[in-house]
């Protein structure tokens, strides 16, 4: 976590569910680059298919809500 760089979000919105017209519950921004992307409980599930294109392996959720982060790698909130 300490070697992770100090990212913002490069969106405010899931562009890849925007694209196709779908709908999503949860955003989640990947620490490593800000990309933002849909959660696992979306359709599309694109911040996980970011992880799996690029081995980038810890996302924040963005929004109202409580603060937390995932890693993909150990499969838990870190």
């Amino acid at each position: 976590m300490d070697l992770l760089p100090n990212v913002e979000p490069r969106a405010s919105e899931c562009e890849e569910c925007l694209d196709s017209g779908r709908a999503w519950t949860r955003l989640l921004m990947c620490l490593t680059c800000g990309w933002v992307a849909c959660g696992d409980d979306a359709r599309g599930g694109h911040a996980k298919a970011h992880y799996q294109e690029t081995d980038h392996p810890v996302v924040a959720a963005l929004g109202p809500g409580p603060a937390w982060r995932w890693c993909y790698v150990h499969r838990r909130t870190v």
